[in-house]
């Protein structure tokens, strides 16, 4: 009866030593592909966005003062309109 219970216990061990295994090399492949991406990202950001940061900023702010104007000239339209 022991010497069944040994045979399962390793067997069982075995297998858990095996996903074990396959897990850790699951988690080293998400490292590397994670690190991968991480260097790729931060050479996109670095050519294409610093660059261009401040043209961002001067669009928003166009884009912004001209959604605001079109809101006033509407309202000025409506309450002309209105009266």
């Amino acid at each position: 009866m022991e010497d069944l219970l040994d045979v399962e216990n390793k067997r069982m061990a075995d297998s858990l030593a095996s996903k074990v295994t396959r897990l850790k090399s699951l988690a080293l492949d998400i490292d590397k592909d994670a690190e991968e991406q991480n260097r790729y990202l931060d050479g996109m950001r670095f050519s294409g966005m610093a660059r261009s940061g401040r043209n961002n900023r001067r669009l928003l702010l166009a884009v912004s003062t001209a959604l605001i104007l079109i809101f006033f000239i509407l309202y000025y339209l409506v309450s002309r309109a209105g009266t």
